[in-house]
C-alpha cells in the first residue's frame, strides 16, 4: 500500500520537487517494488490538495529517470531502480519548471458533449458562417494574387489588409494623420510585442485589477513590475489611478475601456477624458485593448480612447478573434508610424510575419460584405445570451450575491456572499459537469475569494440557464451546510 507523502509548504523547495524526492527515495530503497501501482495524478492531487500540474511535474521527473512508467488507461507503475541514476538523461521537466505556468495555466477543459463551460471568452462554434467562409477561401485561392499571398511577406502584414484596416480607422476618426497599422498573430502577440518595445525589466506597468491573466503575465514574465488599479462597477477607479501614477511613476498604462475582461464593465465618457488628461500630464503612454468594442448589445457606443486622444498617447489593439474566427489568429495594432516601424523590426525577429492566407481570407470576408452581416448576427446572438445569463443569475444565485451588468462583450463578474469561496466550490461544479474561472486567476494584488468570471458568449441560452441552475444549487447547499469543499479542481487555459 502506498503511503501519502508529507509535504511542507514552508520549505523553499517546490512541492513538485518534494513529491518527486519522496517517491524516488521510496523506490530506490525498495519500499516500493517493481510493478507496484502509484496513485494517478488527479487522484493524488485531490488527496494532497494540490494542483494536478504539481503532481504531473513530479511524475515526469520520475519517468525521465526510469523509476516509473505511465500506461494509458491503467495509471503509473514502479519500474526502477532499473537504471543507473547517475547516468540518467537530462531532466527536461526540471530544467523547464516554471512556477508561473504551474500556478496559472493547467489545461484541463471539460470535454464531454453535455458539459457546460463558462470558462472561455470566445464566440460559439455554431455561429460561424462556414459557407460564407468557404466561399471567401475559394475566391482568394482562385484569385490572381494567390501565389503572392503564399510567398514570404512583410512583417507589418498583408498590404491590402493593412490598407483596409487603416482606411476603416480613418473613416471612424480613430487614426491620427501619422498613424499606421501592423498585423499580429492575435491580441496576445500584440501585447507581447508592445511589452518588448515599451518596457524593460524593472519598469512598472499599471493594469486593471482584476485583469485578463494573459495580459498580466506577459509583463511579469519579462521582469516588469505589474501594479493593479482597482476596477469597480464603472470600470477603472480613476482616483486610485491618479494616486498610483504619482507614486509609482509607471512606464505604461494598459486598459480595456469597453466590456473589460473579466468584469464586463465599460468606462464612461467623462472617465475616458479624465484618464487621457491624467496620462498626458504624466507623459504616460496608454495601450487601449479594444478587442470587445464591436460586441455592444445595449446603449450607445462610446468613442474609444484612440478617437479621443489629441496628444498621440494611445496605442490601440484590436482583433478579429472575438467577432469572427479566433482560430485564424489575426489582430492588429494602430499606433504612430514610428511605433509601428519598431514593432515591425521586433515582429520580424519573432516570426517574420503573420500568416498571409488568413489575412487575405479575412480581407475578402470583409470586402464582400459577409463580415458586416456576420457581425450583425453576432450582436443579435450576444444580446440574447447576455439577457439569458443576467436572468439566470437573478433566478439562481444565492441571496447576497453581486454581479456586473455589462452592455456587451463576453463576460460578467460574480461575487458570492462571504465566506463562500469560488475556488473551493469549483471542484463540486466540475463533478456536475459545469465549470467557471475563480477570481484568483485574474487577481493582480487584490485576491477576491468569493469572485468568479462567467463567460457566456459561447453557450446557448438553454445551456446558460441549466448551468446557472446547477451552480445556484451547489452554492445554496454550501451556504446552508457551511461545509468547506476541497481544492484541486482542474483549471483550463484562459482567454
Amino acid at each position: 500500500m502506498v503511503t501519502l507523502p508529507q509535504l511542507d509548504t514552508a520549505l523553499e523547495e517546490p512541492l513538485y520537487r518534494q513529491l518527486y524526492q519522496y517517491y524516488r527515495e521510496e523506490i530506490l530503497s525498495g519500499r516500493l517494488s517493481r510493478g507496484e501501482r502509484i496513485p494517478p495524478t488527479r487522484e493524488l492531487a485531490g488527496q494532497l490538495g494540490l494542483n494536478r500540474a504539481t503532481v504531473a511535474s513530479a511524475y515526469e521527473l520520475l519517468e525521465t529517470e526510469g523509476l516509473i512508467r505511465g500506461h494509458v488507461g491503467r495509471g503509473s507503475f514502479v519500474e526502477g531502480p532499473g537504471v543507473d541514476v547517475a547516468l540518467s538523461p537530462l531532466s527536461w521537466p526540471e530544467r523547464l519548471a516554471d512556477p508561473l505556468i504551474a500556478e496559472t495555466a493547467t489545461p484541463a477543459l471539460l470535454s464531454s458533449a453535455d458539459a457546460i463551460s463558462f470558462t472561455s471568452a470566445r464566440p460559439a462554434d455554431e455561429l460561424f458562417p462556414l459557407d460564407e467562409f468557404r466561399a471567401s477561401c475559394a475566391e482568394v485561392i482562385g484569385g490572381a494574387q494567390a501565389a503572392e499571398i503564399l510567398q514570404l511577406g512583410s512583417p507589418q502584414g498583408f498590404g491590402p489588409l493593412r490598407a483596409h484596416l487603416l482606411g476603416q480607422a480613418r473613416r471612424q476618426d480613430q487614426a491620427r494623420p501619422a498613424d499606421d497599422v501592423i498585423v499580429t498573430s492575435g491580441c496576445q502577440q500584440a501585447l507581447d510585442l508592445l511589452q518588448r518595445l515599451l518596457t524593460t525589466a524593472g519598469d512598472t506597468v499599471l493594469v486593471e485589477d482584476p485583469v485578463y491573466p494573459g495580459l498580466r503575465n506577459v509583463f511579469i514574465r519579462a521582469g516588469v513590475r505589474v501594479v493593479g488599479v482597482p476596477v469597480g462597477a464603472q470600470g477603472l477607479d480613476l482616483e486610485a489611478l491618479d494616486r498610483l501614477v504619482a507614486r509609482e511613476r509607471p512606464r505604461l498604462l494598459v486598459v480595456t475601456p469597453n466590456f473589460q475582461n473579466p468584469t464586463g464593465t465599460t468606462l464612461p465618457l467623462p472617465a475616458r477624458e479624465s484618464l487621457l488628461r491624467m496620462a498626458a500630464g504624466a507623459g504616460l503612454p496608454v495601450v487601449e485593448n479594444d478587442i470587445y468594442g464591436e460586441l455592444r448589445y445595449q446603449g450607445e457606443a462610446l468613442p474609444t480612447l484612440k478617437a479621443l486622444d489629441s496628444a498621440g498617447l494611445v496605442v490601440q489593439i484590436k482583433s478579429f478573434s472575438k467577432i469572427t474566427f479566433p482560430g485564424l489568429r489575426v489582430g492588429w495594432i494602430l499606433a504612430p508610424g514610428i511605433v509601428i516601424e519598431r514593432l515591425a523590426e521586433l515582429k520580424q525577429w519573432t516570426d517574420l510575419h503573420s500568416d498571409q492566407l488568413s489575412q487575405a481570407v479575412l480581407l475578402r470576408f470583409a470586402e464582400s460584405g459577409r463580415l458586416a452581416a456576420h457581425c450583425r448576427r453576432m450582436v443579435e446572438a450576444g444580446a440574447e445570451r447576455l439577457r439569458a445569463v443576467l436572468a439566470a443569475c437573478e433566478r439562481h444565485l444565492p441571496g447576497g450575491s453581486y454581479w456586473t451588468r455589462p452592455q456587451g462583450g463576453m463576460n460578467l463578474w460574480v461575487r458570492l456572499p462571504e465566506p463562500m469561496d469560488a475556488s473551493d466550490l469549483l471542484g463540486r461544479a466540475v463533478r456536475e459537469n459545469v465549470s467557471y474561472l475563480p477570481g484568483r486567476y485574474f487577481a493582480v494584488g487584490r485576491p477576491d475569494p468569493g469572485a468568479f468570471r462567467l463567460s457566456f458568449a459561447g453557450l446557448t441560452p438553454e445551456k446558460i440557464e441549466k448551468g446557472l441552475r446547477i451552480l445556484g444549487s451547489i452554492f445554496e447547499k454550501d451556504r446552508a451546510s457551511g461545509r468547506e469543499l476541497r481544492r484541486g479542481a482542474p483549471a483550463p487555459a484562459i482567454v
